[in-house]
């Protein structure tokens, strides 16, 4: 027997390796756009979840810049204690304005606001039925909640209210989570169907909007919007960190339920607030999304560009249903994904292997962007279809 008892970590890593699991970082030595630099090499990005291009903007560096000036580096504490600023109220008021949500309150991060929305409303009496693709900040949160947890196959609104049929009445609340787009797979989840669902069944409905804030629906508010469902009565999350180029989550809703999250949200509560630069940074971009739509349907452009030339050029190349700029192609296993990734690597595109646990299915996930040039996009394809996939 080994009396070591960390010893069982050295055998597991050998389990990842043998996988073909192993992941580790990369890397970029520049600032983010359409091109970086990776560890030294010049590489077109189509790695990267900076879909308007403005975590690279001058605006929102100046921004930041001046909130750090006001107001320094750090916010000293939790909100409810040193941690507010005049400028999270903003950002939560241009965020519920979007949204055309009566309120919004602002996390520290994206996963944090998912456990601690999920941790607040639903406790052990109570039932989650889960997207079985969503994100793990939700499967988390579902966890750490103490409910009872019944995954539905991906978009199966069939199964999901076959389970509602047996199990809502056996629970004190219920809890419908979904993302709205799939981050892995590029997919929209069905909302109005998942709407009408909650309805019917007296279930709150969750749903995560952070790869569709700032690129779906025509004011970039959402999925929500996308779908023609804004004002319909749901809990919507996101995140700061994708198309708005900063840090940061966000919860909007009504009035009361983010007045309950500021008291009962253990991930706000007891988490130092955003800081200043990554507050102003979010609300510059919130600003720009608003002001410049050209910039979303240069991305759209892009999107539609890139089906085209695969339609065009490679035909049996195995593409997974995406309606976002998330496109994903699937690869027989691990090994062939991280050959694919390294190749793709040498030539000068970064679009790294998605592999298991991660998915189901191994990947390569292309992440389309506002800045990419139609070259970018051409080398690509070319690229692609020199692989013979």
């Amino acid at each position: 027997m080994n009396n070591n008892p960390y010893a069982w970590i050295e055998a597991s890593l050998e389990t990842i390796h043998r996988a073909d699991w192993y992941r580790s970082v990369q890397t970029i030595n520049s600032l983010p756009g359409a091109t970086v630099l990776l560890s030294g090499q010049k590489v077109i990005n189509f790695a990267s979840n900076d879909y308007l291009g403005l975590a690279g903007d001058e605006r929102l560096q100046t921004a930041a810049i001046k909130a750090i000036q006001q107001f320094g580096t750090g916010s000293t504490g939790s909100r409810l204690l040193s941690g507010h600023r005049e400028l999270h109220r903003e950002l939560e008021q241009a965020i519920a304005s979007t949204k055309q949500t009566e309120d919004a309150v602002v996390f520290s991060s994206g996963y944090l606001a998912n456990i601690g929305v999920i941790t607040a409303l639903i406790g052990k009496r109570d039932l989650i039925l889960s997207d079985q693709y969503n994100h793990s900040s939700l499967k988390r949160g579902a966890v750490l909640s103490g409910a009872a947890v019944i995954e539905y196959p991906h978009n199966s609104t069939a199964v999901l209210a076959e389970k509602l049929s047996q199990q809502r009445q056996n629970h004190r609340r219920c809890l419908i989570m979904t993302d709205s787009v799939f981050s892995m797979d590029g997919d929209l989840c069905p909302l109005p169907e998942l709407l009408d669902l909650a309805e019917e069944f007296s279930c709150m409905l969750l749903l995560d909007e952070a790869h569709a804030t700032g690129v779906m629906g025509k004011t970039g508010a959402g999925c929500v919007e996308h779908f023609g469902c804004t004002g319909r009565e749901l809990i919507q999350i996101g995140t700061l960190s994708k198309a708005l180029g900063s840090l940061g989550g966000y919860v909007a809703a009504s009035h009361t339920l983010i007045d309950f999250l500021r008291n009962r949200a253990p991930s706000w509560i007891y988490t130092t607030a955003l800081s200043p630069a990554d507050t102003a940074a979010a609300l510059a971009a919130m600003k720009i999304v608003q002001q410049e739509p050209e910039r979303r349907q240069r991305l759209w452009d892009n999107v539609n560009y890139l089906k085209q030339l695969i339609r065009d050029n490679l035909p049996n190349l195995k593409i997974l249903p995406s309606e976002s700029p998330i496109l994903c192609f699937q690869l027989p296993d691990a090994a062939t994904a991280l050959t694919a990734g390294k190749h793709l690597k040498e030539v000068g595109i970064f679009a790294p292997a998605i592999r298991p646990p991660t998915v189901p299915t191994s990947r390569i996930r292309i992440t389309m962007m506002a800045t990419h040039e139609l070259e970018h996009i051409e080398k690509l394809v070319n690229t692609l279809k020199g692989m013979q996939l």
